[in-house]
């Protein structure tokens, strides 16, 4: 059980690092205004906003590496529990598929880190 919870938090922290890398160095290039379907104008305007945002995921990816690197489960489930507000956060307040893209995963990861103790 714990090697599936610690498959599980390394997706979870590889999840955060993609996010990191398209809010701070993608956002304004195709490649990011095609993902979250922005015009050229408005990913120009809000890229210090986004590339704040993809500070904060890589502070998540490093959390949760930090678990899993030390074993230490408290520290997964903290980070953890951290994406998956996050992710409601950003599901209630900017777009759904948030949920889903990074409140789920992080449940998921929870569940089975939990258990494994």
């Amino acid at each position: 059980m714990m090697i599936l919870a610690n498959i599980l938090v390394a997706l979870v922290a590889v999840l955060h690092i993609g996010f990191l890398v398209l809010e701070m160095f993608l956002w304004d290039h195709p490649v990011g205004r095609k993902t979250f379907k922005m015009t050229p104008e408005y990913a120009r305007e809000s890229a210090k906003l986004a590339a704040n945002q993809g500070l904060y995921n890589g502070f998540l990816a490093a959390g949760l590496l930090w678990g899993l690197v030390s074993g230490q489960t408290d520290v997964k489930i903290f980070f953890l529990i951290c994406v998956i507000v996050a992710g409601i956060f950003g599901g209630l307040t900017a777009k759904r598929s948030i949920l889903y893209m990074q409140a789920l995963p992080g449940l998921l990861a929870l569940i089975v880190a939990y258990l494994s103790r």
